[in-house]
């Protein structure tokens, strides 16, 4: 593998570690608004974490996915960057040629599908620490409830008492929710930076790139809430008790008990967290991309 494929994983890992910090607190609201009960709305739900919890409420769970999701979104961007080479290669003998958009779905696709095997514990084990609502206090241990002490202590856990099955529960809804949800992420990304740069420039500039980053995030995160909802319910089923058989079960359970409305629960939250993570990204992925191959041609000119 050469640096150029290279580059592409390392700045992946960094875009995803400057998401992880700037979504994470909207990414609990989401999660709660979506698995928990109680909450009502968006602004009742941030104001119960914050008067129960404190701000340290709002980052539960996030030392798990700033260690995970650099390695995932390095390996979202990875295999998306890639493919696309690879894919310019077959048809146009030019790995550097600028890809069709029927391309960049197909590169999103593969992406999405690959992402899942990494993203499906990650997201497992922040659902799980997110929807424990009160810390550990050895003392006051409910018995047959699952207490999680931390990220690896819940990760342990799951594997002795459910097993593998346990680890990837709710693959299939990240799969329904992930293969589509790339394809919303990179083409929009793709066209919008294709508008919004300017004539002659050779790369977008930082203002394009967050604001095409942002959109796409919007995109893709606004239209995958039904199968996020279903896989966070589905990943937090087990905290407390096991309602759920499979991926089927929960949408035709959930769908039984809260009707349609809660297919698009914490929509807004969504959307909303979309924009500065997905700016964050982009923004990360893109500029220190731009860095490495500076540097690269700094050393070999």
């Amino acid at each position: 593998m050469d640096s150029l494929q290279l580059q592409d994983f390392a700045a992946g890992w960094v875009g995803g570690a400057v998401s992880v910090v700037v979504g994470h607190p909207l990414d609990t609201i989401k999660t709660r608004l979506q698995a928990g009960q109680g909450y009502g709305n968006t602004l009742n739900c941030v104001l119960t974490v914050y008067r129960n919890e404190s701000v340290a409420g709002f980052f539960k769970g996030m030392s798990f996915p700033l260690a995970t999701i650099a390695v995932y979104s390095s390996v979202v961007f990875g295999v998306f960057s890639n493919t696309q080479r690879l894919l310019s290669q077959l048809r146009h003998g030019d790995p550097s040629h600028t890809p069709a958009l029927t391309d960049v779905a197909l590169a999103s696709m593969v992406a999405g599908f690959i992402s899942v095997g990494i993203g499906t514990p990650v997201d497992l084990v922040k659902i799980r620490l997110q929807m424990q609502m009160q810390p550990y206090i050895k003392a006051n241990i409910v018995p047959g409830f699952p207490v999680y002490r931390g990220p690896i202590h819940c990760f342990r856990t799951v594997l002795q008492k459910e097993g593998i099955a346990g680890i990837y529960r709710g693959m299939g809804a990240m799969l329904l929710r992930d293969v589509p949800g790339y394809c919303l992420y990179f083409i929009p990304y793709t066209v919008f930076c294709g508008w919004i740069t300017p004539d002659g420039c050779i790369s977008p500039n930082p203002s394009s790139i967050w604001l095409a980053g942002g959109v796409a995030g919007a995109i893709s995160w606004g239209t995958a809430t039904p199968m996020d909802v279903v896989k966070s319910r589905l990943q937090a089923d087990g905290v407390y008790l096991n309602k759920y058989k499979g991926t089927l079960d929960c949408i035709l359970q959930s769908y039984k008990n809260d009707g349609l409305k809660v297919f698009f629960r914490g929509i807004t939250v969504n959307a909303v967290r979309g924009f500065p993570m997905s700016s964050a990204m982009f923004l990360g992925y893109e500029l220190s991309l731009k860095a490495m191959k500076r540097d690269q041609t700094e050393t070999n000119p």
